[in-house]
């Protein structure tokens, strides 16, 4: 039976939320630049903060139908959080803020294309690894920025996901190392 997916709302925002902390609680950059203590717990809420503040109100996201799967996209001109909001964030980083922030600094230099979209979070449960679903969630929402006429970009940091992205059309235009042990690498998506 094909995975049905549709619009976030903000009803979903506590499963989303759930969802993406268990899909990020394994993820070489979350586990860098989180705070251990009660880290599934930051990361979730970390995921719903910017599920709430910036993809819902600004982008686009989706789950699926039976509430295992979620991705985000934003686009450039998503304003930064409130004072408020950062602060939260900030918090929940903990000790890693620090790291953070020079991280999303040196970042910051990397190419982006103009006009460009970022895939912002993509997750699954993990028995829902392996399913297809993931596949589901990026067909449906690049379809999405297809028919609008956007470019996409994001990072990652785990090389076993390049090969998805690729067969998406993402190619690497670049990969650094943060602290030396952390890689991460920028894709690209062309406009169709």
């Amino acid at each position: 039976m094909p995975t049905s997916i549709r619009t976030l709302s903000t009803a979903d925002l506590d499963r989303a939320a759930q969802i993406l902390g268990e899909a990020f609680a394994d993820y070489p950059w979350t586990n860098w630049c989180v705070a251990e203590d009660a880290r599934l717990e930051r990361i979730s809420s970390l995921q719903r903060i910017y599920l709430e503040h910036m993809a819902l109100p600004h982008g686009s996201a989706y789950i699926d139908t039976t509430g295992n799967g979620v991705i985000a996209f934003l686009p450039p001109d998503t304003p930064a959080p409130t004072a408020q909001v950062s602060a939260r964030i900030a918090g929940l980083h903990g000790d890693r803020l620090d790291r953070l922030m020079a991280a999303e600094e040196r970042m910051s230099t990397l190419p982006v294309p103009d006009g460009a979209w970022v895939l912002a979070t993509i997750g699954t449960t993990p028995h829902s690894r392996g399913t297809g679903l993931g596949t589901a969630l990026m067909k449906h929402g690049l379809t999405e920025l297809d028919r609008a006429g956007h470019a996409c970009w994001l990072d990652t940091s785990t090389e076993r996901n390049l090969p998805l992205y690729q067969r998406f059309g993402f190619t690497v235009v670049e990969h650094l190392t943060l602290d030396g042990d952390l890689s991460v690498w920028r894709m690209h998506r062309r406009k169709p």
